[in-house]
């Protein structure tokens, strides 16, 4: 199965989630903020990335501009690791540059059949 690094700053998501993947069979690692899904991405260990929108800016709410320029690094810096992300607002991702960057967009809360369902399409 797929390494898979699942980043969000909800810790009880990202707690279930991983939970959830390792019963399906995948490797997963977490990160509860930019800095740290970063750290992983460079170390380029992950098949693929499930990432959160909206992470905490500079004043502690959260801010989907967070998410897109995290988006943003992970292509500037040349990793080609696809990208899912999980928001309950996708429509803040809709139309911006950062939508052809990643591999899928899908609503939380996304039932698992459907999240195992993109990963298993994105990763084949």
């Amino acid at each position: 199965m797929s390494r898979i690094l699942i980043a969000d700053d909800d810790v009880i998501q990202l707690d279930l989630r991983k939970m959830v993947l390792e019963i399906a069979g995948h490797q997963v690692d977490v990160a509860v903020s930019a800095i740290g899904l970063m750290r992983h991405i460079e170390s380029g260990q992950a098949d693929l990335v499930i990432m959160d929108l909206r992470f905490p800016n500079a004043i502690g709410q959260p801010d989907p501009s967070e998410g897109m320029a995290l988006i943003r690094r992970i292509r500037e810096l040349g990793y080609a690791t696809p990208v899912i992300v999980l928001s309950g607002w996708p429509e803040e991702l809709y139309g911006k540059p950062e939508e052809h960057m990643v591999s899928r967009i899908l609503m939380k809360p996304v039932m698992t059949v459907t999240l195992l369902e993109a990963i298993r399409e994105v990763v084949a």
